[in-house]
C-alpha cells in the first residue's frame, strides 16, 4: 500500500539491523515502546507508508512514524530503543545538593522543626521554609541526594550513616565503623529495612 511520498525515506537498513528489528519485534520481554518501534521500522521498509507503518505498530500517528523514521536515518538502533531514563533534567546541581546535606547535618530544633530527628517530609519542611532554603524540593531529590551522600533510611533509627553503629560496651556507648560499607553498598537504590 503506497500512500503520499515520504519526505524523508527509511535509508536502506543493513543485515544487521534488519535482523536487529525482527528479533525485537518478536521479543515478549522488551520494552513495549521499543517492539512497536521495530515493527513500525520494518513496516516501512517493506514498503507500507507511514499510516499503515503506525497500524503495524499498534500506534495510529503516521507523524510519529516520520519522526522515529528520520531518528533511526540518523542514529540507527539507538532510535528504537529510545532515550534512556525518561527523567526530567536534573533541576538540582552540586549546590544545591550541598544545601540538602548541610541542613541534615543540622541537629533539628525541637521547637523550630517540631522534631527531634529528620525525616524526609520534615526534612523538605525544613528546605522549604529556609530564607536560603529550597522552595520546591521534593522529598524524592532529599532522598537520592542522601542516598548518594551514603546515608540509608532505619526505619528504627531515621537516617544514618551507613556503615557506622552505636554501640554498647563495658566501657559505654561506642561508635563502630565498617571500613568496607561503601563497597558493600555499591551502586544499589533499594532502601534499607
Amino acid at each position: 500500500m503506497m500512500g503520499r511520498p515520504h519526505k524523508v525515506p527509511l535509508r536502506a537498513l543493513t543485515q544487521e539491523e534488519r535482523t536487529q528489528l525482527e528479533t525485537l519485534a518478536k521479543a515478549r520481554n522488551a520494552p513495549v515502546s521499543a517492539v512497536a518501534r521495530a515493527k513500525q521500522l520494518l513496516a516501512v521498509a517493506e514498503g507500507l507508508d507511514f499510516t499503515h507503518a503506525a497500524q503495524a505498530g499498534g500506534r495510529t500517528c503516521r507523524q510519529s512514524v516520520a519522526r522515529l523514521v528520520a531518528r533511526f536515518n540518523r542514529d540507527a538502533m539507538r532510535a528504537v530503543w529510545g532515550k534512556p531514563g525518561g527523567h526530567p533534567p536534573v533541576v538540582y546541581g552540586p549546590a544545591q545538593q550541598e544545601r540538602i546535606l548541610q541542613e541534615f547535618a543540622r541537629s533539628p530544633d525541637r521547637e523550630q522543626d517540631q522534631t527531634a530527628v529528620w525525616s524526609l517530609t520534615t526534612l523538605q519542611h525544613a528546605l522549604r521554609q529556609a530564607p536560603d532554603g529550597l522552595p520546591h524540593v521534593s522529598t524524592y531529590v532529599i532522598f537520592q541526594t542522601l542516598h548518594r551522600a551514603g546515608y540509608t533510611w532505619q526505619q528504627e533509627r531515621t537516617w544514618c550513616d551507613t556503615g557506622t553503629v552505636q554501640r554498647k560496651r563495658k566501657e559505654g556507648v561506642v561508635t563502630v565503623t565498617d571500613p568496607l560499607a561503601p563497597q558493600k553498598r555499591g551502586t544499589s537504590s533499594r532502601r534499607t529495612h
